[in-house]
């Protein structure tokens, strides 16, 4: 059994991350911990873990944590983990930082986005960018891994096929990309108060968002290019979900079937993208709770656009899912270990 732990264990990806590694078969959960939550039992901040888990959320304390551990979730907000984990693993133990401290390559970026100090640039460049459909040969021997925001994984699994192939003009992307409103975390603010946020939809951020510059890093790593991509969120008046509608015009005319039968076998061998046959597109609710990209193409022949529709669980795949199948990919096991749960619905 692997020895794990969760820091930053009484967020919204926390929890998750917890409902995830109790039924894994091959994780020992024995470390919990939040600065803003320690001394009380989790059941206390999550009542519907009663009878579940009895675990008390401890102080963080590195040099505790790094004798219980072997591998650690970070599940802080942006700015906590860059200090924390090159101690653990200076200590010998992986993590998995959900946050986006260690995405950002380029000097400045970071800085500029996330208006924090950033990371040392020796850790920095230990960092593997946790995307498995696209980085699953550079996950396999890491120590830490850089999991994806939650916007960047739909994106880029839409757009990724087309990207490697060639086919659609990189500086033409425009992404619309629309949210439930945890992914705005647990702690209250007005912008995702009951009042604001029901019966309302509204855009934010616009030309802001920090997912921006991720995004862009991984599409030229994709093509060698630095172009610039139109990116705009909104938030939502539901719980969980993204959507990504994704606009790009093509290089050459090709019909929806060629898009189509491409996409299909880019992703043949990677069970947690389901590409919708032809003329049908997913939605959020479908992937409700699950680890599962649901991914639908069409050909607009009449512009001579690309328009993909991508949706995942914002707090799954886009968060504490794609965490645990990172594990996963570390340890040897199969991707789908623990992560085969069927997406709730209604």
């Amino acid at each position: 059994m692997l020895n794990v732990g969760i820091i930053g264990a009484n967020g919204y990806s926390g929890v998750e991350l917890i409902r995830l590694l109790i039924q894994h078969p091959h994780i020992q959960l024995n470390y919990l911990a939040s600065h803003s939550s320690s001394g009380k039992l989790m059941k206390e901040q999550y009542p519907h873990l009663q009878g579940v888990v009895e675990h008390k959320i401890e102080e963080i304390n590195i040099e505790e944590a790094a004798k219980v551990t072997e591998l650690m979730f970070f599940a802080t907000p942006s700015g906590i983990s860059k200090d924390l984990i090159p101690r653990l693993i200076d200590q010998g133990v992986t993590c998995i930082d959900l946050s986006g401290d260690f995405r950002l390559k380029k000097e400045g970026l970071y800085e500029k986005w996330y208006k924090h100090t950033p990371a040392s640039t020796s850790y920095l460049e230990k960092a593997t960018y946790g995307l498995p459909e696209l980085f699953h040969k550079e996950i396999k021997g890491a120590s830490l891994i850089a999991n994806p925001g939650c916007y960047p994984t739909a994106s880029l699994l839409g757009l990724a096929p087309v990207l490697k192939s060639k086919w659609i003009q990189s500086k033409s992307i425009v992404i619309d990309g629309k949210s439930g409103v945890s992914g705005a975390g647990r702690k209250a603010s007005l912008g995702t108060h009951y009042g604001e946020i029901n019966e309302n939809l509204k855009a934010y951020k616009l030309g802001e968002h920090q997912h921006i510059p991720e995004i862009e890093q991984i599409i030229s790593e994709l093509t060698y290019s630095d172009d610039p991509i139109t990116f705009t969120t909104h938030l939502v008046p539901m719980t969980r979900g993204i959507m990504c509608t994704i606009y790009a015009d093509l290089i050459e005319p090709v019909s929806t079937e060629d898009v189509l039968t491409m996409y299909q076998e880019f992703y043949q061998d990677n069970y947690f993208v389901r590409i919708r046959p032809l003329n049908t597109w997913p939605a959020t609710k479908e992937v409700f709770g699950s680890n599962f990209c649901d991914i639908g193409v069409k050909v607009d022949e009449r512009t001579n656009k690309l328009i993909i529709v991508s949706v995942i669980d914002n707090v799954v795949k886009g968060a504490a899912g794609q965490a645990v199948q990172n594990m996963n990919i570390l340890k040897g096991w199969s991707e789908e270990t623990g992560l085969t749960l069927s997406p709730v619905y209604p």
